[in-house]
Formats: structure tokens, C-alpha cells, sequence
């Protein structure tokens, strides 16, 4: 068992919940004296063989969307070069307050896939654990109180030391085995996120009224998914839903366009079973090939409906209405942005 001499942290972070448990770890290798550094993997280019040191003890941390790595992280470690390192790959996930317990949530294929991604370059993984950080998906509830954020923080920072000690020693720690069963359960849900459900997400935010067009979004966005159309911001499919620009706007101008995703729903259900019923008079048998045609069918009118929200966007009034069909811009649904250590 070989102790650990040199860390290179590499983490992706929208919120900060990733970068948090990246700082954790990186204070306590420093109290032991251990040669860290951390990085950005938003921030960073490809990286070269002669830029890893074989000796380090190599950390990857990121959040999980939909039940995996963003495909930002995996991109990430698909093109990571071929080595020999130890690894340890962590993730944050959605962790809520319950009592004096923190509700865990799942990993679903996002150490299983990294894993055999990185075994097949040469790497030993030396542990998985997972975060449950709190949960900063406010697209679908509001954000955490500040209680519970701050007891969720001191929790994972607790574990964080004892899982520090493990695996600088050189030990193996692989907390996410115990969830493993579940996990696998979930995986169905993993793979549909990656191939659809990310896509959908990437087309629920806009800039109400409130936006003063700061462009801080369009800068700030780690995947470059933002751009400016029509004077405005405009969410590409590039979008990895990491929250960053929602929870970041000074003027929580980026809201969540429920009242679009539930109107194309609703739109895409009868309009479709009216043109396959009525007019084309086409019976489809297999369930398969329907579920297909109902999701092309979703995201071509979701593509138009967004575009032509986005015009309807750039007159204050009609602005102001489709605010109102999103949760999102209601006080009590908050923001989250993780809080310094300070606090």
C-alpha cells in the first residue's frame, strides 16, 4: 500500500457543490503536506501524457445530471490519456435535509461508465464516493434554506476528512458499492437522460423582463451553451442544465419555462394522435416505434416553440405573462449558490 505524495484534483462544477468537495479535499492534503493542485475541467484544454505526473493520486469530482456525468465530464474522461494512475472518481449529488439526516440520493451509471472508460486506458480505480451535496436542481423544486444547505456542508465536510485520511493512505474506499443495486436499476433512466432528457432540459431556460442583458450568463456558462439572439440570451442544445446561469443572474432574470415544456406536452399528445388517427389514418402496433415518433415529434415542436417564445420574449408585456407560467420566477422558489465556508 503506497502512500499517496502528489494529488492533481480535477473537478466540474456549476454551482459549486462540485468545486466545494475539490477545495475540501485539496485543505486537508495540504495539512499533510501533500503536493496538490486542482483544476477546472470547464477551464482547461485537452490534457497531454507529459502533463501527468504517473506518480499522482489523480481525483476527478462532478455532479450528476440525470443519474450520470454531464457530458461535459465524460467528454472530459474519454479524452483523458492513456496512464497508470490511481483514481478516484467522486460525485455530488442531490442530498436534502430530513430531521438530523441527510437523505442520500444515486450515483446511476456515472462511476460505472467513467470506470470502465478509465480501466480501459490503463488506470486503477482506486475508490467511488459520492456527495450528497445539497441539491441545487431548482428547475424542478425550490432551492434549500440556508440551514439546510449550511448542515449539509458541515456533514460532507466531516466525511470528507475521513475519506481523505483513507485514500491518502493509499487505501481502497469504495463507499458506492453499497448503492450498486440500485444504481443498476436506475441505469434505464441514466441512458434516456444522456440521449433525450438532457436536450429537453437545455430548452426550459429563457430571460424574462427582468434581464438588463449584462451578459453574464453567455460569459460564465462552462459549456459555451448561452449565445446572444435577438438582443437577448438564447439556450442552445449545448445546454448541461448545471444551473450555474440560473442560480448566478443578479437580476434572477433565468427562469424555467414550465408553461412551455407543459403546453408542447399537451400540444404534441393531441396534434399527434389526431394526424395518425384522422387524417393518415395510420394504426401504429408497436410500442416502440410510437414512443419514437411521440419523442421526434416533442422535440421538433419544441424547437419552434422555443424560437418563436424567444420573439414573443423581446416585447416586455407578453415577457411578463409567460413569467407567470414559470414557478421559477416566484419569490419563495429561491436560488442556490453554495455558500463559503465562512458562514
Amino acid at each position: 500500500m503506497e502512500t499517496v505524495k502528489t494529488i492533481d484534483i480535477f473537478y466540474f462544477s456549476g454551482t459549486g457543490n462540485a468545486k466545494q468537495i475539490a477545495l475540501w479535499f485539496y485543505e486537508f492534503a495540504v495539512k499533510k503536506n501533500i503536493d496538490c493542485k486542482v483544476f477546472n475541467i470547464a477551464k482547461i484544454g485537452a490534457i497531454k501524457p507529459e502533463n501527468i505526473n504517473p506518480d499522482s493520486l489523480i481525483l476527478i469530482v462532478s455532479p450528476t445530471h440525470g443519474f450520470n456525468f454531464p457530458k461535459i465530464t465524460l467528454d472530459f474522461i474519454n479524452h483523458f490519456p492513456k496512464g497508470k494512475n490511481r483514481i478516484v472518481l467522486m460525485n455530488t449529488r442531490g442530498g436534502l435535509k430530513l430531521g438530523r439526516y441527510v437523505t442520500p440520493g444515486l450515483s446511476g451509471i456515472a462511476f460505472i461508465l467513467s470506470s470502465l472508460i478509465l480501466k480501459g486506458k490503463g488506470y486503477k480505480i482506486l475508490g467511488q464516493i459520492p456527495f450528497d451535496m445539497p441539491s441545487n436542481w431548482i428547475s424542478i423544486h425550490p432551492a434549500l434554506n440556508e440551514n439546510s444547505v449550511k448542515f449539509l456542508h458541515r456533514k460532507n465536510y466531516e466525511r470528507i476528512e475521513k475519506h481523505a485520511n483513507k485514500i491518502f493512505s493509499g487505501k481502497p474506499d469504495f463507499l458506492a458499492y453499497r448503492d450498486l443495486v440500485q444504481d443498476i436499476l436506475i441505469s434505464p433512466i441514466s441512458l434516456g437522460y444522456y440521449i433525450v432528457g438532457r436536450f429537453v432540459f437545455a430548452k426550459s431556460f429563457y430571460a424574462s423582463a427582468n434581464c438588463n442583458n449584462c451578459g453574464l450568463c453567455i460569459k460564465e456558462c462552462p459549456v459555451k451553451a448561452v449565445k446572444t439572439v435577438n438582443n437577448r440570451p438564447y439556450w442552445t442544445f449545448n445546454c448541461e442544465s448545471c444551473m450555474k446561469c440560473m442560480n448566478s443572474c443578479p437580476e434572477k432574470a433565468i427562469e424555467t419555462a414550465h408553461g412551455l415544456l407543459i403546453g408542447i406536452w399537451i400540444i404534441n399528445s393531441v396534434l399527434l394522435a389526431f394526424l395518425l388517427n384522422n387524417l393518415l389514418k395510420i394504426d401504429i402496433e408497436s410500442e416502440l416505434i410510437g414512443r419514437i415518433i411521440s419523442t421526434l415529434a416533442f422535440f421538433i415542436l419544441l424547437w419552434f416553440g422555443y424560437k418563436f417564445q424567444h420573439i414573443l420574449l423581446k416585447n416586455r408585456f407578453i415577457a411578463r405573462l409567460i413569467s407567470f407560467t414559470s414557478l421559477t420566477r416566484f419569490k419563495f422558489w429561491g436560488r442556490y449558490n453554495s455558500i463559503p465556508d465562512s458562514k
